[in-house]
């Protein structure tokens, strides 16, 4: 149990006090906790593989798309077209609650960072046509994206976590 909790203190002052990408520190941290919890190395770096592939498996294609869908998005000429059709519904007054409205519908089938990237040409078309600043504009995206992440399922973060620990998709999204 200590263990655990030293290493839960090292990926928290890892990433926040000395700023290394979360990946790194992660990755650094699931290796030591395997060998000073007695496990042989091959057997440390095989769970490692495993438990990345797995979870790359769940969620990678999902991540991949999305930012696929943001490229073309922003090459094709697409974010100007939806930014000019979202201020003629909406008006340019409520471009901060449109923004969250649409991040909270985006990222039911998309995680919301796959999300952000993937409406940031949206959002940097539209605060530009309304006059907005970007940051209010991202600010209220990125909110509506991570409103509807953490509480909607099926959303993919909840897909991950229970394709993870096996449990059964049905019963946790009934469960919420």
């Amino acid at each position: 149990m200590l263990l655990l909790l030293l290493s839960i203190l090292l990926i928290i002052v890892g990433t926040v006090r000395f700023k290394v990408h979360p990946f790194l520190v992660l990755f650094v941290v699931a290796l030591a906790y395997g060998l000073l919890a007695g496990m042989p190395v091959e057997l440390v770096l095989q769970s490692v593989k495993d438990g990345f592939g797995g979870i790359l498996g769940n969620i990678g294609l999902v991540i991949v798309m999305g930012v696929i869908i943001g490229a073309f998005l922003e090459h094709t000429g697409g974010a100007q077209a939806l930014a000019s059709k979202v201020l003629s519904v909406i008006g340019e007054k409520k471009l901060h609650s449109a923004m969250g409205l649409i991040g909270y519908i985006v990222s039911i089938p998309v995680f919301c960072d796959s999300g952000f990237i993937i409406l940031h040409p949206l959002n940097k078309a539209l605060s530009r046509k309304a006059g907005k600043r970007l940051a209010g504009t991202a600010i209220a995206l990125a909110l509506g994206l991570l409103a509807s992440h953490a509480m909607v399922p099926p959303t993919p973060g909840p897909i991950a976590a229970a394709g993870i620990i096996g449990a059964n998709l049905g019963l946790v999204i009934l469960a919420g």
